[in-house]
């Protein structure tokens, strides 16, 4: 998902844009733009997404049995 072919523009990952805050980017070709937007221009770049964190883990199923040796 990280690095597929196809990816949906979005202004956010552009190789041209520069994170302004959390809802606009500044683009080098195009000025203030929202995250959401698009251009022809768009370039991928997969250094910019940032994965989902991942869910913390549930130990509380276990007894102290389980721990020991």
């Amino acid at each position: 998902m990280l690095f597929r072919k196809k990816m949906e523009h979005c202004c956010q990952y552009c190789i041209h844009s520069t994170a302004l805050d959390e809802d606009t980017v500044l683009c080098c070709k195009k000025g203030i733009r929202s995250c959401s937007g698009k251009c022809y221009r768009f370039h991928y770049d997969p250094c910019k997404r940032i994965p989902p964190k991942q869910k913390a883990l549930d130990f509380s199923q276990y007894e102290e049995y389980d721990y020991s040796l």
